[in-house]
């Protein structure tokens, strides 16, 4: 039998992966099928089950590689602006693209998977952790440029500006309408950059 590279089982690994996000965007995590996945995917049940033990860990997989991805990009158009309200304003138009572009996806981990038993200690809310941490950075330039305050609440401030937008956010996905992306971003901006100002 001719040996599998492990690019080979890497490109499977990932095909999966990949058909999941499709299948869990559309069903939600209680409506998806390994079934369901394997036939996106294009392969068996039994090739899913020797990379996944089970859906939950293969939601995991979806959640990493979704949060790898966004990070990154907007880590990358951050990194792009210089100064506090640049940056600021980089992070909050791309976090509503997020919503605008992969609503499936976020109404899968707002609805199903922040509600789960297991998620307080899980995977799932260590990348979102992680993610939201994006912001701390920014505000510390902030701090640096004068522009807020040295002992402002950060903790306040990422709940205040990812649970706003999730809000907003949350009206457009359940209800299939599009987000204005450059008119909400321009309003939330400008309402934190008013109010984090301390001048």
């Amino acid at each position: 039998m001719p040996k599998v590279s492990p690019e080979h089982l890497r490109d499977r690994r990932d095909a999966i992966v990949q058909a999941a996000r499709t299948v869990f965007a559309e069903n939600g995590f209680d409506g998806t099928s390994i079934g369901e996945i394997a036939r996106v995917a294009g392969t068996s049940d039994g090739l899913i089950y020797r990379y996944f033990n089970g859906k939950r860990e293969l939601l995991s997989a979806t959640l990493e590689s979704f949060y790898a991805e966004i990070q990154a990009e907007i880590a990358a158009a951050i990194a792009a602006h210089s100064g506090y309200r640049a940056k600021l304003a980089s992070l909050i138009e791309q976090h509503i693209r997020v919503f605008a572009e992969d609503p499936g996806i976020c109404r899968l981990f707002i609805s199903e998977v922040r509600n789960m038993e297991a998620y307080v200690g899980s995977t799932a809310q260590a990348l979102n952790r992680s993610y939201t941490a994006l912001l701390t950075p920014i505000l510390e330039v902030g701090v640096a440029e004068g522009a807020i305050a040295a002992d402002i609440d950060r903790r306040l401030v990422r709940d205040m500006l990812f649970g706003g937008i999730e809000h907003i956010a949350w009206r457009h996905i359940s209800t299939g309408t599009v987000i204005d992306i450059p008119k909400v971003a321009s309003i939330v901006t400008a309402t934190f950059l008013g109010g984090l100002s301390i001048l």
